[in-house]
């Protein structure tokens, strides 16, 4: 018999099919209230999966080595100036997230949320400003983005040694500062008691020496015109005086450097991004082979800061194969007991700092590095 032809029926009554109709079993009550009670368990589930919940739940995202490429092209790209190889990987992290506008979180993925390990659940309101459309948040995260870049470049060429001028242009005045009314936007600062100030970490470098309440001189070019006025210093958070205005510097970069680097916004990955400067300008191979990922924030100063999500980009760290973890010291405390086994964590400040542990983890002389749960 071929395998492609019916078997033959037996006498009637072999096949259920062919039993009379009066003579079939009828189903029982408790047998349809088990079929009606799993039709609406099924029904409910698919309701949970498209029912939105006003949660935002953040999990651990991709990671991206700076030193490697993206369809082909480098991420880091360096003009004017010698570039070399490197064997290791420098990771910065990201988070995935959802609650935000045009991106609802479901009761499905809040419960799975809630279960992780990995992720945060958290009221929507504490994550997203409620009046804010998807189109704001993604421009404001890209204008982010763009920003820690320039100032990735400027904080890693500093601290390789480049001078980097810039045009310091008054952005606006801190309210209730002794500056209000008397600077104006669009003032030039050109000085600073005298002193020339040709780059922003000359201002910030004169204003630590200064003492908070001192009255100080600044000259600015104002219309083309140049203009000296008198301002009595506040006091900053992290030490040192102020002047009390916004400065949006002008940079004159001496090495052009492009940064491509798609579908990741804020401002996180800017101490990554300058270290991954740091390493292609210079002839060591500082990482040599280890997996080192990271996150902070960076000022043109090198000053690390600190970001949010950090303990899902831990778990990102860790799932794509870092042994390695650059945190910013000002997380430490959310790091302390949430560190994934096998990653270790580096606490750091600045640049430099990290730059540092870079070149020990490299040469096998980090043990004595300083973590996150211990000085």
């Amino acid at each position: 018999m071929l395998d492609d032809q019916p078997a033959p029926h037996g006498p009637q009554g072999d096949n259920p099919t062919d039993v009379p109709l009066a003579e079939r079993p009828r189903a029982t009550p408790r047998a349809l209230v088990l079929a009606l009670g799993m039709l609406v368990t099924s029904a409910l589930a698919g309701v949970l999966v498209v029912l939105p919940a006003p949660y935002a739940v953040t999990s651990p995202g991709p990671t991206r080595d700076v030193l490697g490429e993206a369809d082909g092209t480098p991420l880091i790209q360096v003009e004017g100036a010698e570039t070399f190889p490197s064997s290791g990987e420098l990771r910065l992290t990201t988070i995935s997230g959802t609650g935000g506008p045009g991106y609802p979180s479901y009761v499905s993925t809040v419960l799975r949320g809630w279960l992780s390990g990995a992720s945060v659940v958290r009221p929507v309101e504490e994550v997203f400003p409620q009046d804010a459309t998807q189109e704001e948040i993604d421009e404001s995260n890209t204008e982010l983005m763009v920003t820690s870049q320039e100032t990735a470049t400027v904080a890693a060429l500093t601290e390789l040694g480049y001078e980097v001028p810039a045009t310091l242009v008054v952005a606006g005045t801190v309210a209730g500062t002794d500056a209000e009314g008397k600077l104006e936007e669009g003032d030039v600062l050109t000085a600073l008691d005298g002193e020339a100030l040709p780059d922003y970490q000359t201002l910030i470098r004169r204003l630590e020496d200064v003492a908070p309440g001192a009255v100080v001189t600044l000259s600015v070019t104002r219309h083309a015109q140049p203009v000296d006025v008198q301002v009595t210093t506040g006091e900053r958070e992290e030490g040192g005086a102020q002047i009390g205005v916004f400065v949006n510097p002008s940079f004159d970069l001496p090495v052009d450097v492009t940064i491509s680097i798609d579908g990741i916004g804020g401002p996180s990955a800017g101490t990554m991004f300058a270290l991954g400067i740091v390493d292609l300008l210079t002839p060591e191979d500082e990482a040599d082979g280890e997996v080192i990922a990271g996150t902070g924030t960076i000022d043109v100063t090198g000053a690390v800061g600190s970001i949010g999500g950090i303990r899902q980009k831990l778990v990102g760290a860790q799932r794509d194969g870092a042994a390695w973890f650059l945190a910013p010291a000002g997380n430490c405390g959310e790091v302390v007991d949430h560190v994934p086994d096998g990653l270790r964590v580096v606490r750091v400040a600045t640049l430099h700092e990290a730059r540092e542990a870079m070149t020990a983890i490299g040469a096998g002389t980090a043990d004595d590095l300083p973590t996150c749960t211990a000085g």
